[in-house]
């Protein structure tokens, strides 16, 4: 247990850790982003079926 507490601190120590840290923030916030969008994208599609359906059942 001590090993790996050491490499956790060698890991923030080390200029690589704020950027691990970075790049993780960058990649919530487009995950966060995709997620809004599909959602989005959802809706509207969801819609236009119903719409497409409904134009072609009359």
């Amino acid at each position: 247990m001590n090993k790996l507490m050491e490499g956790v601190i060698d890991f923030l120590k080390e200029e690589d850790g704020p950027t691990a840290v970075e790049y993780a923030v960058m990649l919530a916030l487009i995950a966060a982003t995709c997620l809004a969008v599909l959602q989005g994208v959802d809706t509207s599609t969801v819609s236009e079926v119903n719409e497409t359906t409904t134009g072609l059942g009359s």
